[in-house]
């Protein structure tokens, strides 16, 4: 997934997006010693970008 249609997604989104991507972690956990560890890893970065921009949209609105 991309910065861009992450930042076009609305909070709620991000938030449903975010749940499915930690069960989708869990279970690729699960199954990592069949299918390897680059799902894995991309589902991490995925992750770490819904989480710094959600960080970054809330400094944004503090400041207004």
């Amino acid at each position: 997934m991309k910065i861009k249609e992450i930042k076009n997604m609305g909070q709620p989104e991000k938030e449903k997006k975010l749940k499915e991507l930690k069960v989708e972690l869990l279970k690729s956990k699960a199954g990592a010693s069949k299918t390897g560890s680059s799902k894995i890893k991309e589902i991490k970065k995925t992750i770490a970008r819904i989480k710094t921009i959600q960080v970054s949209e809330k400094k944004m609105e503090e400041k207004k």
